[in-house]
């Protein structure tokens, strides 16, 4: 394990270090990748970073935690660096508005409020605060509503369980997770007589509606629905590979019919099953 350097001096200039590298790949001479990037062209590697960094995470793979963690910081970087350059805003400005804001949603800490007794008592004062500060501020709508602090740009399932977890902190919301099944089963309900009517938009609603049900069925049961995804992700992964290695040499899974995938479906899960067992 590589010692601890956190001193200040040892932090400072890597970063510093950091900053300037990413200072000289945008400048004349440098990268011509990185200078031709734009904020708009570099969003979808920002969110391929964060799902590489959750996925590393998954599997406990620290090393690739450390590595994936530079990545996302890079972007980071990347978007401070163009702002800039475009006289938006400085990375001084970023860190210090971060640094403002991490002591003003933690008064139980840094000032004289009473000390948070729970971890949710702790993010409850952070919600109050945050809501504080997005009514002091101006916007664009004439009504600002409580969901406007969840990002549209999220993973559909991802925004789906905020946005419900947002609308059940005001009452709005199923008593239990047995409500939200009844729910699910009858939206699953509307989505087979939709399939029946061969209406390609109300079948694509009504599956919207299926798939919103089941993250707030993930909410109440105090699960992520993303990370439960994943997981599900991961697990086809696993067994469709030994589907892949138990199959004939001489045999491509294309040439396989129905029934023999099946077959090697079920084979997979049960040595998935036997492993856990021992």
């Amino acid at each position: 394990m590589e010692p601890k350097q956190n001193s200040s001096d040892v932090l400072a200039h890597e970063f510093l270090r950091s900053v300037q590298i990413m200072a000289r790949l945008r400048a004349p001479g440098g990268c011509p990748w990185d200078r031709e990037q734009t904020f708009a062209s570099i969003r979808r590697h920002t969110l391929e970073e964060t799902y590489e960094v959750l996925d590393a995470i998954d599997r406990e793979h620290w090393p690739d935690v450390k590595d994936e963690l530079g990545d996302l910081l890079l972007q980071v970087l990347f978007y401070a660096e163009m702002a800039e350059e475009a006289h938006y805003f400085t990375l001084h400005n970023v860190l210090e508005n971060l640094n403002a804001k991490l002591i003003r949603r933690h008064p139980h800490v840094f000032g004289d409020a009473d000390a948070a007794k729970t971890p949710e008592g702790a993010l409850a004062n952070w919600e109050a605060i945050k809501r504080a500060e997005k009514q002091s501020q101006p916007s664009a709508q004439t009504t600002p509503s409580l969901l406007d602090s969840v990002p549209q740009s999220l993973p559909a399932l991802l925004e789906s369980e905020k946005i419900s977890k947002k609308a059940a902190s005001i009452g709005f919301d199923w008593p239990s997770a047995e409500d939200v099944l009844l729910k699910v089963d009858e939206e699953l309900a509307e989505l087979r007589a939709a399939i029946l009517e061969n209406d390609a938009a109300h079948v694509e609603e009504e599956l919207g509606d299926l798939l919103f049900s089941v993250a707030n069925l993930a909410r109440k049961l105090k699960l992520n629905p993303e990370l439960a995804l994943r997981a599900c992700n991961r697990k086809f992964r696993s067994r469709f590979l030994h589907m892949e290695q138990s199959r004939a040499s001489d045999r491509p899974l294309e040439s396989y019919s129905s029934a023999e995938l099946e077959a090697l479906w079920v084979q997979a899960k049960r040595r998935e099953a036997s492993v856990r067992e021992r």
